[in-house]
């Protein structure tokens, strides 16, 4: 598996993130077949890569809540 270079991505924050600054979720769509994503409060640290199809799957499976948050 290849690694991505990820320190000139453009990061967005999570609708769902809360407003004092916990539970931060940032996701990058600089990128065609991945998604990465990463803790806001650690942006230094690991992020997380998913397929795309899958992470819109994620996503819109969330906004339906069909997974119950």
């Amino acid at each position: 598996m290849r690694s991505l270079d990820l320190s000139a991505v453009s990061w967005r924050k999570s609708s769902y993130s809360n407003s004092d600054g916990g539970a931060c979720v940032e996701v990058s769509g600089d990128f065609a077949a991945v998604v990465p994503v990463r803790d806001s409060k650690h942006p230094s640290g690991p992020a997380l890569t998913f397929a795309a199809d899958g992470w819109s799957s994620f996503v819109s499976a969330v906004k339906s809540g069909a997974l119950g948050v």
